[in-house]
């Protein structure tokens, strides 16, 4: 079946939620209230001309709360997560580009090797 490039972009979306959700929960932290928060944030810096500076909001997990991460001095190597995130949505694709059925070869039940078959062909 054709996979359609909408549903597709939203199962990446939600693929790419298991990360903070995980720091959330790890850090004994309720991962809807503030998973739902930062997407809010980030929902705005792409929407709102005004609020364009929140998309430097992260997690600060240990008050609990969404945070300015550039002002609060948390930078990250943005190279090494394009790479990684290219990687994966690469690899990703290149799966369900296989076309081939791949199918577990099972031998037929009637072994020609087997010692009931050399029996009654005469070999034993």
């Amino acid at each position: 079946s054709v996979v359609s490039t909408q549903s597709t972009g939203a199962e990446f979306a939600h693929a790419m939620l298991v990360i903070p959700k995980t720091l959330v929960v790890n850090a004994a932290k309720d991962s809807t209230e503030l998973v739902a928060k930062l997407r809010a944030f980030h929902n705005a810096s792409q929407t709102i001309e005004a609020k364009k500076n929140f998309k430097w909001i992260g997690l600060d997990l240990e008050s609990g709360k969404c945070r300015d991460n550039k002002e609060a001095g948390v930078l990250e190597p943005e190279l090494s997560k394009v790479k990684s995130l290219k990687f994966a949505t690469e690899a990703a694709i290149t799966i369900l580009r296989i076309d081939d059925m791949i199918k577990i070869y099972q031998p037929s039940k009637e072994d020609p090797n087997s010692y009931a078959n050399a029996v009654k062909q005469g070999r034993l």
